[in-house]
């Protein structure tokens, strides 16, 4: 029996978090956690996802979730169904398929560690329905379907730079409506990520700083207008390691100013924390991604500083998690 396998991977904000939303370019850099997709032809429809206690669920004749699956589980398999159902407009034809999807890279004890795992489910599920449903997507389309998957079940939030970085790869400037730029991280500049929290829901934080807007639309602009003139400095700002430094300490301070007007909860107390632990420690720190729980980025030049970086966050208790910066996008 052929089956066909795909893999995508996860991603984390290096820069441009809200301003993307407002047409700027974010930095984006994918992970090497993947989620890993097979299909294979079957007699009937049969979905596996025990990442998510998703255990040989039967689906019906066209590969729909039964009509009798309780409102939680249907909550969960939302980007699946919708994953599915863009697939199969597009192909001639395909299945039943017996579909396993693996996305326990992106967990930690039990944790999300934010690193967008369902961007990277979107992308490599695309991938791999395509693929076995004969239907050829080049990364462009790729990106387009997937990420038109993922946005609906995001009820319409989001910018689409996280399933760039899963379909593409590699470290990315991103502007919403243009194809992403390829850029290289600097032989000069260490980046860490550390775990901040048990996660946060991207489309609660991004809801409340849009209701902020409704209710004061004038701080809101000038607060976006902030993050906004910084993000278009950061590729320039790529090429000096202090200027790119001094960036990343501009650009979470901005966003501690959006979140005191906004009261979302995208810079918590133990980002605080931690930015003074990198303070001390020679480097800088910021969130990552909507902010709130997750992960959290600390950077610092190369070689001791980085060593003296990471023993000031071990030392004051923070966990940093192994992450190879730079990975390959969807493969199969």
């Amino acid at each position: 029996m052929t089956f066909t396998a795909t893999s995508a991977p996860g991603k984390l904000f290096l820069l441009g978090e809200y301003a993307v939303l407002q047409g700027a370019p974010a930095l984006l850099s994918a992970v090497d956690r993947r989620v890993t997709v097979t299909v294979a032809p079957a007699g009937s429809w049969r979905l596996h996802a025990p990442s998510i206690g998703i255990q040989h669920l039967d689906l019906d004749d066209e590969g729909q979730l039964p009509a009798a699956l309780n409102a939680q589980t249907r909550s969960t398999l939302r980007l699946f169904d919708t994953v599915r159902v863009a697939v199969r407009a597009r192909a001639s034809g395909g299945g039943p398929f017996e579909i396993s999807i693996d996305s326990a890279e992106f967990t930690r004890d039990g944790h999300k560690l934010g690193l967008g795992s369902s961007a990277a489910v979107a992308s490599a599920l695309t991938a791999a329905l395509a693929e076995a449903s004969r239907l050829h997507l080049d990364r462009a389309a790729l990106f387009a379907l997937a990420q038109s998957a993922h946005r609906a079940t995001q009820n319409g939030t989001g910018s689409g730079g996280d399933v760039a970085a899963s379909v593409y790869g590699g470290l990315l400037s991103f502007t919403v409506g243009a194809s992403p730029v390829a850029l290289r991280w600097p032989n000069d500049l260490t980046m860490l990520a550390v775990v901040t929290g048990e996660g946060s829901a991207t489309t609660d934080l991004v809801g409340r700083v849009n209701d902020f807007g409704a209710e004061h639309p004038l701080q809101h602009d000038e607060d976006l207008a902030r993050l906004t003139r910084l993000a278009h400095m950061a590729q320039s700002a790529l090429a000096d390691r202090a200027s790119f430094l001094r960036l990343i300490d501009d650009y979470f301070t901005a966003l501690a100013l959006l979140d005191a007007h906004a009261e979302a909860g995208i810079v918590t107390e133990r980002h605080r924390e931690l930015r003074a632990v990198a303070q001390r420690g020679g480097g800088v720190f910021k969130t990552s991604g909507a902010g709130g729980g997750d992960v959290g980025l600390a950077f610092s030049a190369s070689g001791e500083s980085a060593e003296r970086l990471e023993s000031a966050l071990t030392n004051a208790g923070a966990s940093v998690v192994a992450l190879e910066f730079g990975a390959a996008g969807v493969e199969s």
